[in-house]
């Protein structure tokens, strides 16, 4: 299982790489090859979208969409081929993304066929937030909850993966910064055990090494304090894809780099992306490679390496973000009139994307989400803008307007 393969190498990482060819046949061949290959200890099944979001109707799927992303998964037999091709080798673990609809029923056919190693569930995403499922966000958040929930009573570990959904739509890291906090929140009050939190490198592609650290030792610190002797994380860190150049040489070269600066956080898994991915799926062959590059920076780094965490301008830059991520958070909380746990309540979470209080560029003119954010990187750093005044906007007074802009809207009623 997971927890043991961690503790069996910490602190040297497992390593994980994502895998969903255009075919089955492709796809288990694939991961025969990299299970004896024994680089890798957790290979990420990739189905397309399809199948994460009609595997149970698929009379409603858009055959011209088939393996838009990953795997053309379809029955319970495919998901059993693809666990018994990695029945060899060093038997990697398998995981797989949960579905975007009907997701109890998709966690337990995971569960069933390949022993899904560790769940990963957005807290607001795959619903009318993103347009991946056709959930309202009420919906989605109530049944994200029930999936979190069903893990840990089973004792599986569970990934929220809302820190880098919000920064993939270019928020800014005091949003990235308190979601990962509301995502950890959410797993631990749920019933979940062991917890993966992920921490996404390079989201802006073009965010500094040294403000990117930074958010993610606020993230790790604000998270971390949530540790008790029933609730243990583990970190994974990755890069992020837009990072990833076209050019092959250069994606190997960005590989690299951010794997040598993921190593900072010290993590428990290291999830390898592809150099290729910018270009092409990735290949059997690919992920070899790729694992081979990342093998050799975690060589390098256990003959010992500079410690940047302990960088001034990173260390100030981190205590401010878990200062602005804590005003989101007590914004949040504000919201709530009544004795339910306000960072849980699903009609408070909705009400904090309905004013703004979590809020991205991309999500201009999504209904669910009616104010508008314009963010911009400033000397490596991600911040809310004003475009008119040309400047950054605080972030207690950017929450203080948005909460009194509502407290007046209440007030009429």
């Amino acid at each position: 299982d997971l927890v043991s393969r961690i503790n069996s190498k910490y602190p040297y990482p497992i390593l994980r790489h994502h895998l969903g060819l255009s075919t089955i046949e492709d796809t288990v061949n694939a991961i025969k090859k990299v299970s004896e290959s024994k680089v890798l200890d957790v290979i990420s099944i990739a189905p397309d979208q399809n199948a994460q979001e009609f595997f149970f109707d698929q009379e409603n799927m858009d055959k011209r969409l088939d393996s838009a992303g990953g795997v053309p998964l379809r029955t319970f037999e495919d998901f059993r081929k693809l666990y018994d091709a990695a029945q060899t080798g060093n038997y990697p673990l398998l995981r797989c993304y949960s579905g975007t609809k009907n997701i109890v029923k998709f966690t337990e056919m995971l569960h069933e066929t390949i022993d899904n190693a560790w769940c990963a569930i957005p807290l607001f995403w795959y619903s009318e937030l993103d347009k991946r499922g056709p959930r309202k966000l009420d919906e989605a958040i109530r049944e994200n909850q029930q999936v979190m929930k069903w893990h840990g009573e089973r004792n599986i570990p569970v990934e929220v993966n809302d820190p880098h959904h919000w920064s993939l739509r270019d928020a800014h890291d005091a949003i990235g910064v308190a979601a990962a906090y509301l995502a950890a929140y959410n797993a631990k009050k749920m019933g979940v055990k062991n917890y993966i939190a992920q921490y996404m490198f390079n989201v802006p592609a073009f965010i500094s090494p040294e403000k990117d650290l930074a958010k993610m030792l606020a993230k790790i610190e604000m998270v971390e304090s949530l540790e008790d002797e029933n609730f243990k994380v583990f970190r994974q860190a990755r890069a992020g894809l837009a990072s990833f150049p076209s050019d092959l040489n250069q994606a190997k070269g960005q590989l690299a780099a951010s794997a040598y600066l993921a190593m900072s956080i010290r993590p428990h898994i290291y999830h390898v992306v592809g150099f290729c991915e910018a270009h092409h799926a990735a290949t059997a062959e690919d992920i070899i490679e790729s694992c081979g590059i990342v093998r050799g920076i975690l060589k390098n780094e256990f003959l010992g390496s500079v410690d940047m965490t302990k960088d001034d301008n990173v260390q100030r830059r981190k205590m401010e973000l878990i200062k602005e991520a804590n005003i989101i958070i007590d914004g949040i909380k504000s919201l709530s009139q009544n004795e339910i746990d306000p960072l849980i309540d699903p009609r408070t979470l909705v009400k904090a994307v309905n004013i703004g209080l979590l809020n991205a560029p991309h999500l201009k003119g999504n209904k669910v989400s009616k104010n508008i954010l314009n963010t911009r990187i400033i000397s490596g750093a991600m911040y809310a803008y004003d475009n008119d005044s040309k400047t950054i906007i605080p972030e207690r007074e950017r929450v203080h307007k948005i909460l009194n802009r509502y407290k007046k809207s209440q007030s009429k009623y």
